[in-house]
């Protein structure tokens, strides 16, 4: 299943949505490092039937496995057919948890997956653009029906509906004996327990406030990558935007207000007082008081748990 891209025609927006790709398959344990250890060896390997002996799986999971390095961006497009290891890529797989053993670790490919429209455009579009807590297959659907026709993208409807189910399947748990053997290997992404099941069987509700295995020092990237996209050379952003901007932490990781002035407290103390969460005249706003990257937050946090 080829990806479709598609890009929006409003507003003269460049903002690309890619669909499918994944060849119905959410990624799995081990699938990440996979894609990037034979990157490193050959950047070349995803466009060859070597392939499916270096990686012990059938062509449309070589698919997968390629398309998902892409998605979550630990992987990135070279010249001509080429893949090449990205740099947050090489730390996390070669350096810092190669085997994904910290919940930290899965925080941080969900904020770079969701983050990652032109990849994984529903997958972006349910947790920054669907402002509902609770979903369906079917609300989902039509938001994105109506998304699509808003914003002139190409993509046929079954398109979308695969798309939903392996959405669905990233974060909800399939292992429940039933279906097909391969539908039983869930997503690392179920982890973290964003999406949980009604009652009613239907429907699905996302888990809003405090994360107890998110470390601020991934809030505090994310927030640093965020100001960079949407605040580009300036110091100070405000409390909504981070809780509800498009793209945000707030709206990525499922916070609510008081979780989020927890984790930007403890930023104070993490970054060693460059990121300083200030409330004056009831406005609060995020100040970075120096230059400050938020790759150095993420070896900071690593480099203490090796």
């Amino acid at each position: 299943m080829a990806t479709n891209q598609a890009q929006s025609l409003n507003h003269n927006s460049l903002e690309r949505f890619g669909f499918s790709g994944h060849e119905t398959f959410p990624f799995r344990y081990g699938w990440l490092k996979k894609a990037v250890d034979a990157v490193t060896k050959n950047k070349f390997l995803f466009s060859t039937e070597q392939a499916l002996v270096e990686l012990g799986v059938g062509k449309n999971m070589v698919q997968s496995i390629r398309h998902w390095g892409l998605a979550t961006q630990v992987l990135l497009e070279g010249e001509g057919r080429s893949l090449e290891v990205s740099p947050i890529g090489w730390r996390l797989f070669k350096e810092w948890d190669p085997h994904l053993e910290n919940p930290a670790s899965l925080w941080l490919i969900h904020w770079l997956l969701v983050n990652n429209p032109a990849k994984a455009g529903v997958w972006h579009l349910a947790f920054t653009r669907f402002t509902q807590p609770d979903l369906t297959k079917g609300q989902l659907l039509t938001f994105l029906l109506d998304f699509k026709e808003r914003q002139g993208l190409r993509v046929q409807e079954l398109s979308l509906r695969r798309d939903i189910d392996c959405f669905l399947r990233t974060y909800q748990s399939r292992a429940d004996g039933k279906g097909p053997l391969e539908d039983s290997f869930d997503c690392p992404l179920t982890e973290l327990g964003l999406l949980s099941p009604l009652k009613d069987g239907e429907g699905y509700r996302f888990a809003i406030g405090p994360k107890p295995t998110l470390p601020a020092e991934i809030v505090g990237y994310a927030l640093l990558e965020y100001m960079r996209r949407i605040r580009s050379g300036r110091n100070s952003i405000s409390f909504a935007e981070c809780l509800y901007g498009l793209g945000s932490p707030g709206q990525v990781f499922k916070l609510d207000e008081n979780s989020l002035v927890e984790y930007l407290e403890d930023l104070e103390t993490a970054s060693e007082g460059a990121l300083e969460l200030d409330d004056t005249a009831g406005l609060k706003q995020l100040y970075r008081r120096r230059d400050f990257d938020g790759m150095e937050l993420l070896q900071r946090y690593y480099g203490t748990r090796i």
